[in-house]
């Protein structure tokens, strides 16, 4: 049985949108730091990439190579965001959009969660004969 086939593409979509959730929370907890400036990464073109073929991943063969900052995110994966009315003070957070991100992030991310759960659920099933 091939897991890659019966969790699709749920289970990369998980990863990405944690490590977005991870993003998007750094930039409201520095909605106020002057000079911040807001990133986020764009889901569809990274899970299109990983998707058409090997991404380009930072790898950590040794124990002392040091891990890629950007949490194994294809390289060039993190962006910056640019705002709809800058501040005086350099900072890009717009907390009112940063919020909307977010939990558009998160309903996403219960979707994902929900569907794996099914189709865990309809694996069980299979296996045992038991629909708990």
């Amino acid at each position: 049985m091939n897991f890659d086939k019966v969790f699709g593409i749920h289970e990369q979509a998980l990863r990405l949108r944690a490590r977005r959730a991870e993003v998007l929370a750094s930039n409201l907890a520095n909605a106020d730091t002057p000079g911040y400036k807001a990133r986020d990464l764009d889901f569809k073109a990274i899970l299109r990439g990983q998707m058409d073929g090997p991404a380009r991943h930072l790898k950590v063969t040794r124990p002392g190579h040091i891990q890629p900052a950007d949490g194994g995110l294809p390289i060039g994966a993190l962006e910056y965001r640019i705002p709809q009315q800058p501040s005086l003070d350099g900072n890009t957070v717009e907390a009112e959009r940063e919020q909307v991100e977010y939990s558009a992030n998160a309903v996403r991310y219960q979707a994902s969660l929900r569907f794996l759960d099914g189709r865990i659920r309809t694996l069980r099933t299979a296996i045992t004969g038991n629909p708990q």
